[in-house]
């Protein structure tokens, strides 16, 4: 029965991170398709960045009190559909670009 759990552990973090890197289409379009631009000429390049600072600033956009290079409302409409969950895979995968 624990191998089974373990199993679907794995297979649930793999199916998250191969949703992530799916999702990260919609980003690709200002952040390039692997994070290696400043998205609109004003961000930071996110490539590699650390993935507690990546969930923190998503939770900022998704909440609205996160304004960075006057780009808040832009990222809110990005995030505004992703859980807790899907944050955290978008995440992982930002960090282990590079």
């Amino acid at each position: 029965m624990k191998k089974i759990a373990i199993a679907m552990l794995f297979a649930g973090s793999t199916l998250l991170m191969a949703d992530a890197a799916a999702d990260f289409a919609k980003c690709a379009a200002c952040h390039g398709a692997n994070a290696e631009k400043a998205a609109l000429g004003k961000s930071a390049i996110i490539t590699g960045q650390d993935a507690a600072k990546t969930v923190e600033q998503l939770n900022g956009y998704k909440a609205g009190t996160l304004n960075q290079h006057g780009m808040g409302a832009v990222m809110k409409g990005q995030v505004a559909t992703m859980d807790d969950a899907a944050i955290k895979a978008m995440a992982d995968h930002i960090a282990a670009m590079k």
